[in-house]
Parts: C-alpha cells; structure tokens; sequence
C-alpha cells in the first residue's frame, strides 16, 4: 500500500487503480527514457558498448522506481484526487475511468520530465546501470527534485505534500 502523502489522500479507488498500473508504466517510462536518451546524446544512432547496453536492456525488477512512481501517484491523488465520485454516462466504471486519465497524465507528466538530463540519467543509473551504480540514493533524489521542481511542491516528513508559497 502506498504511505499517505497528505492528510485528506483517501482515494482508495484511485490508489488501487494506479497501483495496477505500476508495471506497465514503469516499464513504458525506461522505454521512453532509453529514447530520449538516444535521441538527445546520440543522434546519429551509432552502436557503440555503451548505446548498444541502453538498447538491449530489458528490466528483470522495477524495484529501484518504486519511490519515483509512488511518489507521482501521491502527487496526482494530491491535485486530482477528490474522493467524492462524479456520474459516469459512457458506461465504465470508476476504476476504469481513474486507470486511463492516470495513464494519460503519467505519460504527459514522464514525457516532459525526460526533456531534464538529470531525470533520464537518473532512470537509466536506476535501471540500465543499476548494477555498476553503487549510490542509486542519489539518483532516486535527483528525481525527486526535478519532479518536484516542476510541480512547485514539496514533500514534508511530518506535513506530507504542500506547495511552495512564492513570494
């Protein structure tokens, strides 16, 4: 179960629905990140060890994104996530309805954040080169502070999320 990032995050429906979706987006954002990454530091797609070794990777645990994708979760439950369920008239159910417009944000959302050298170097210390990455803390943290500088938030150990005032 995902930890409580502020004190009205009671979207059980939304939780669940996200925490369904966590494989599959979290191995659709390596395979975005791995194509940022070609296309921004090798245009010229030539096959060297190193491009050849982001190519070829296929993930065996997602373990390392788990706080990244948990983390995003509580920020989409923190901005969208009312628990008060509106009238569907196309027939789905709310589960359904909460699964695609989390799907669509995710991409959105990922899609911008790989335009940042740090998020997708950090995606690929945390997955392509996990191994030979001694300090995946550091990666996991150069995340965050994209993410959250993108969002204008901040993620407070007692308060949970709240957004940054500026002056």
């Amino acid at each position: 179960m995902i930890r409580k990032f502020f004190p009205l995050d009671k979207n059980y429906l939304l939780e669940e629905a996200q925490l369904s979706l966590q494989n599959s987006l979290l191995f659709a954002l390596i395979e975005k990140v791995k194509i940022a990454y070609q296309q921004k530091n090798n245009p010229l797609q030539l096959e060297d060890a190193f491009s050849l070794r982001i190519i070829k990777f296929e993930p065996k645990t997602l373990k390392p994104l788990d706080g990244f994708y948990h983390t995003l979760a509580g920020i989409y439950r923190f901005k969208y996530g009312q628990s008060q369920l509106e009238f569907l008239w196309d027939g789905q159910s709310h589960f359904e309805k909460y699964q695609r417009d989390w799907t669509a944000t995710f991409d959105q959302w990922t899609s911008e954040f790989c335009h940042h050298e740090q998020f997708a170097q950090a995606v690929l210390d945390l997955s392509v080169f996990l191994p030979d990455n001694r300090n995946a803390q550091l990666a996991e943290n150069r995340m965050n502070f994209v993410m959250l500088q993108f969002f204008d938030l901040k993620i407070h150990k007692s308060r949970g999320i709240v957004e940054m005032k500026v002056a």
